[in-house]
């Protein structure tokens, strides 16, 4: 026994001896948070709206999936109070009725404050509350709904404003912070790290992913890295319940100023455009274009008389620069037209048939969204032929008229007739024109038949598909020759 203990006292020694050390440093490298948020929380608002009373029945707002039987029912009830249904004539002229709650922060010292357009959209009166409790009733100087940024102006002076930081130097893994009104409750601080850059939930923002606790009330409110600079907005959540699931989107601040002095100078904003429908391009579709990596943005219709038509752009370019900037993903390309000016002279450099060209196109400026046309089907209302035979690819197909040449406004292809076996897998339908197969324009039946007839089964190749007023390359695999 006495051989045993000093042994024992030993092996505890050695196990507990660097502990304290480990600790140390290990408490050294976890964030402190109280210093940025007092020097910040100062610059952050509550801002809640109100509509005016209009005749109908008041019904509850709350978060999706609370209902009478949820246990945090009362709860949510304080800070989600009835709305007052809209009567049949304009604005309300009567009581206030709460409307919903939001964060925003202070960008300037003479009162504004940006926030989201979803908080203050549709609002009647907007109110901005500081943490020193002064409120002031706010005036919306403009919103952009694509952005889902809006800017504020209230009248006082020598505020506490934010600083806007870069969120271009933003790295995936580093800590931030979100200050705002979770269910009304101001000042509310969460802090978790980026999870990911360049998320596309939307046409013209690469959002932020963090996983932040976000939720209904933080909307509008700052995200700040460890320097107590702004880098994001925070405008979204992922949730099937209403609440935070560990998922959340900001808006980039870039993006958002960008947005903010537009709407400050002018009061509204400004995008160009160059009239291109795009989709995504795949590797199975760049590979048998020879295109040295899936990278771009695949042109599918042109606008008739638009700027790309005017400047020589064709559907099935694959537009791999604008203006020197590279295309990485078919997302790149409206943000980077988009912040473009409108009037301005761009060259685009696409991919066409195997080689790089440049094309100089005039941008025209973003009008009000208009309602998709309706595809007819390239085959439109011309009678199909009876079918002819199928050929490995499983389609049979048959020349255009001349004059349904000219009324698609296309120089070549053929109409499918019928599909069947690797085209019906690869998704072709009778009335789709097949314009051309691995870069080769497609002249006429028998042209495209012996093409097809040459291929290699063994790989994958590329058909340019025209349906409606939309074109899209689809890979399509051969099949295989039959056993003996």
């Amino acid at each position: 026994m006495k051989r045993v203990l000093p042994m024992v006292a030993l092996a505890l020694a050695l196990l507990a001896g660097p502990a304290p050390q480990y600790v140390a440093a290990q408490s050294r490298e976890l964030p402190d948070f109280a210093d940025l948020v007092e020097k910040a929380g100062p610059g952050v608002v509550n801002i809640r709206t109100v509509e005016r009373s209009r005749q109908g029945q008041a019904t509850p707002q709350l978060p999706e999936g609370i209902d009478e039987n949820d246990p945090f029912y009362e709860f949510f009830r304080r800070f989600f109070p009835p709305r007052q249904q809209p009567g049949p004539r304009g604005r309300g002229n009567g009581e206030e009725v709460p409307r919903g709650v939001g964060s925003g922060f202070i960008v300037s010292g003479d009162g504004f404050v940006l926030t989201n357009h979803h908080v203050v959209d549709g609002a009647d009166e907007i109110y901005v509350t500081l943490t020193d409790k002064r409120e002031f009733k706010g005036r919306l100087i403009g919103s952009d709904r694509r952005t889902d940024v809006a800017l504020v102006k209230i009248e006082a002076g020598n505020l506490p404003k934010l600083t806007i930081g870069d969120s271009r130097r933003i790295r995936v893994g580093e800590w931030v912070v979100a200050i705002g009104s979770p269910f009304g409750l101001e000042n509310t601080v969460t802090a978790g790290i980026v999870s990911a850059k360049g998320r596309d939930t939307g046409d013209y923002l690469p959002f932020i992913q963090t996983d932040v606790a976000v939720n209904p009330g933080n909307s509008g409110g700052p995200l700040l890295n460890m320097r107590g600079e702004v880098i994001g907005i925070n405008s979204q959540i992922y949730s099937r319940t209403g609440g935070f699931m560990g998922i959340s989107f900001a808006i980039p601040i870039d993006e958002a100023m960008r947005v903010a002095d537009q709407i400050k100078a002018t009061g509204r904003v400004v995008r160009g455009r160059i009239g291109v429908g795009i989709a995504e391009v795949t590797k199975d579709v760049a590979e048998p274009l020879g295109l040295p990596a899936a990278t771009g943005a695949l042109v599918r219709s042109v606008e008739s008389g638009g700027p790309a038509d005017r400047g020589g752009v064709e559907a099935g370019d694959i537009i791999l620069r604008f203006n020197g900037q590279q295309i990485e993903k078919a997302s790149d390309l409206p943000r980077i037209v988009g912040a473009t000016r409108p009037g301005s002279a761009a060259t685009l450099q696409v991919w066409r048939k195997g080689a790089t060209r440049d094309l100089q196109v005039t941008i025209a400026e973003m009008q009000a969204e208009r309602s998709p046309r309706a595809n007819r089907g390239p085959g439109g209302d011309a009678p199909i032929p009876a079918p002819a035979a199928a050929n490995v690819l499983g389609l049979a197909v048959s020349d255009i008229p001349d004059d349904r040449k000219a009324q698609l406004k296309i120089k070549n292809g053929v109409v499918v007739d019928s599909v069947d076996g690797a085209g019906a897998r690869a998704g072709l339908r009778p009335g789709d024109v097949v314009m051309s197969l691995n870069n080769q324009d497609v002249t006429s039946t028998r042209q495209f038949n012996e093409l097809v007839a040459r291929l290699d089964r063994s790989k994958t190749h590329v058909l340019l598909v025209r349906r409606g007023d939309s074109a899209s390359f689809v890979p399509i695999r051969p099949a295989p020759p039959a056993s003996r």
